[in-house]
């Protein structure tokens, strides 16, 4: 297939895009600035141009999209133009350009309302419980595209759980930079688990469900490594494998959300150069289990994890 994919000069974009590749499909990406990843042509443009979008679905047969704009601030408005509308033009366009199947990549963040998640499977897109910005604009998006799905036009999603890997600078880097400047403390023990994802396992999952879509259209899955680990043992082994010290400061997550919320207040009305040291959701995301069921994911989707995540933080420390 002739395959467009969004957002490919991302960490996980280029990873979707260069499986793809491998997979022997045609690969075009789309975004602000080049990708970076060989064998692929690349479009530059942005979701937020509807001459843009209608441009570069044109002779396409599928869609991955994964363009959005992620931060743990911003302004609001930012995130509907990007996440929301983008989205919508995205699959007006597809549409009409004949486009067969379309792969919504999502976050669990849509259907967290901040308690724990242990063992679930992919529960409904809330935007009205979800947690900040790009968690309620996200939820609105992956409901406009299953709301897209019909006869022709397969739409799947697919929520990743916190992908990293070699090279990844939005969840390894940040946490290795405060780390490395004593601003990363362990809430409470340490001990709630989590479960994550290794970014070829994302992309192939991808790949999966591109595959998969005119069978599974319509159904959303959550995708991970299916190896929770404590919290604290995360943060200790990527900080470790980047050549950091694991933190070692504690400190009670009722007082990192109090202080979150505090920090979101100042933010809106005198936002930084940088990501906020801490906002609620990131306290809630440190301190409470959210690891997912994947029978469903794997067996729907034909597709298991290739690389385990002991395999992954060798890897990420080989990078150093």
């Amino acid at each position: 297939m002739t395959v467009l994919v969004t957002g490919a000069s991302g960490f996980l974009g280029r990873a979707v895009a260069g499986a793809l590749r491998d997979a022997g499909h045609d690969v075009r990406t789309f975004q602000r600035r080049p990708s970076g990843v060989d064998g692929v042509s690349d479009l530059l443009g942005t979701v937020t141009d509807p001459a843009a979008v209608r441009s570069a679905v044109q002779g396409v047969d599928a869609v991955v999209h994964l363009a959005a704009k992620v931060s743990l601030a911003g302004d609001p408005a930012d995130f509907e133009r990007v996440n929301v509308t983008g989205t919508q033009d995205l699959l007006a366009a597809a549409r009409d350009a004949g486009v067969s199947r379309f792969v919504f990549v999502s976050s669990p963040s849509v259907a967290h309302a901040g308690t724990a998640i242990a063992g679930d499977d992919a529960e409904p897109a809330s935007p009205g419980h979800a947690r900040g910005e790009y968690a309620r604009t996200k939820a609105a998006a992956e409901l406009l595209a299953l709301a897209a799905d019909a006869p022709g036009f397969a739409v799947v999603a697919v929520r990743p759980h916190l992908v990293w890997g070699p090279g990844d600078e939005q969840l390894v880097g940040r946490i290795v930079e405060r780390a490395r400047r004593g601003r990363l403390p362990v809430l409470d023990s340490g001990a709630a688990l989590i479960d994550s994802c290794y970014v070829d396992n994302a992309a192939s999952a991808m790949v999966a469900a591109l595959d998969r879509a005119e069978v599974v259209h319509g159904n959303v899955y959550v995708v991970t490594n299916g190896e929770p680990r404590p919290v604290g043992e995360l943060l200790a082994r990527m900080c470790v494998a980047s050549g950091v010290p694991a933190p070692t400061a504690h400190a009670p997550s009722g007082l990192a959300r109090v202080v979150g919320s505090a920090v979101e207040a100042v933010w809106r009305v005198r936002p930084g150069t940088d990501e906020p040291p801490m906002t609620r959701f990131l306290a809630e995301q440190l301190s409470t289990a959210h690891w997912f069921d994947q029978r469903r994911t794997r067996r729907d989707l034909a597709w298991e994890p290739s690389v385990s995540l002991d395999e992954g933080f060798r890897a990420l420390s080989g990078t150093r």
